[in-house]
């Protein structure tokens, strides 16, 4: 057990090669602990000249929260000079990347932790900025210097089976409120979904482009491609990854069904009444019970639903809409045998369906 006060605090601050000069404990204000780096009298680049020191600024830098505090480490850094006046070379100011980055107002432990915090675990930059009780332009610095290096690291982006394509809003410019689109790009693992990259846009020139930058060798080992239906990004696999399975996203597939089966009703609507949807009509009454779940209705809710499909359905056309739509969902069960079951039943034993007016 260490029990020399000076090298007790040195190892509580955690930092090589440093002397705790002290610490200021002021009230409702973060703890400062003042340090200076060990170092020896450097050399000058230029005429190998023994520095001396010039000035000791004093650096305050964001830190880790100690015993439930904020905490600044307050670095009295060395400035040297040069002591041959014709030297070019005339001052310069001590660094040390373990103690903090240059150009930046945290530490190095710090700055990695924050760019953990926001990259693996998704906590927002103001949140960090509350707990470290500084600004928030100083935990995004740091973000961004730090993750900066991450994401330019080739070896990040591994080996891809799967690779999903989809678009987010990313935000709204201007006066007017214009939508800012973008693609997100992810490595669909079987442990956890990975983002490879966030690309402008939600056409295929963004995609199409980042994948060109990849290695034919990486492109080739992709057997997967995930979309929402989407036609830029279909593009996108049929002409850089035409070799992958193309797979649809289940909520868009349900979405495009359950507007499928809509258009439907409202055409057999307009086509045995000749106007639109009323309260008392049959399929106008049987607008939800046709999008919900067929295993969240009760006994009192199919009945019903039959019941207004027999009458505002006479030839049957919503209900085989609405059977196929069934048939979907029984398919993306993991249970390819009952879906096969449940297809044949919906279906009348295998029977080919025959489309009417596109729908």
């Amino acid at each position: 057990m260490e029990t020399n006060p000076i090298r007790v605090c040195e190892l509580l601050v955690g930092l090589p090669d440093v002397n705790v000069l002290g610490v200021d404990d002021l009230v409702d204000e973060p703890l400062r602990v003042h340090v200076e780096s060990r170092v020896e009298r450097p050399g000058c680049v230029e005429c190998a000249s023994a520095a001396v020191v010039k000035e000791r600024p004093a650096v305050e830098l964001v830190d880790l929260p100690v015993f439930g505090r904020p905490a600044r480490l307050v670095w009295r850094k060395h400035r040297w000079e040069c002591p041959i006046r014709s030297c070019r070379v005339r001052t310069w100011t001590g660094e040390d990347p373990r103690i903090a980055a240059p150009r930046l107002s945290m530490t190095d432990r710090a700055g990695r932790w924050v760019t953990a915090q926001v990259g693996r675990l998704g906590r927002t930059v103001a949140e960090l900025a509350r707990e470290l009780g500084c600004d928030w332009h100083t935990v995004n610095d740091a973000v961004m210097a730090y993750g900066t290096a991450l994401v330019d690291d080739e070896d990040r982006i591994g080996d891809v089976t799967a690779l999903g394509l989809d678009e987010t809003l990313f935000n709204r410019r201007g006066r007017w409120r214009t939508q800012a689109w973008c693609t997100s790009i992810v490595n669909l693992a079987p442990d956890g979904a990975q983002l490879l990259d966030v690309v402008a846009g939600r056409s295929a020139a963004g995609p199409t482009g980042w994948l060109e930058t990849r290695p034919v060798e990486w492109r080739e080992r992709i057997r997967y491609g995930v979309l929402d239906l989407s036609g830029p990004y279909r593009k996108v696999y049929d002409d850089i990854l035409p070799h992958v399975t193309q797979i649809a996203d289940p909520f868009h597939l349900v979405r495009l069904a359950n507007s499928k089966l809509d258009e439907c009703r409202r055409r057999v609507q307009n086509e045995t009444l000749g106007h639109r949807g009323r309260k008392d009509d049959p399929l106008y009454r049987a607008r939800r019970l046709l999008t919900k779940a067929h295993e969240r209705l009760n006994d009192r809710g199919n009945n019903k639903l039959v019941g207004l499909l027999r009458a505002g359905d006479p030839r049957g056309e919503v209900k085989t809409a609405w059977h196929m739509l069934l048939c979907q969902g029984g398919l993306m069960r993991p249970d390819r045998e009952a879906s096969s079951g449940l297809l044949r039943r919906r279906c009348g034993g295998g029977g080919r369906l025959r489309r009417r007016g596109g729908v």
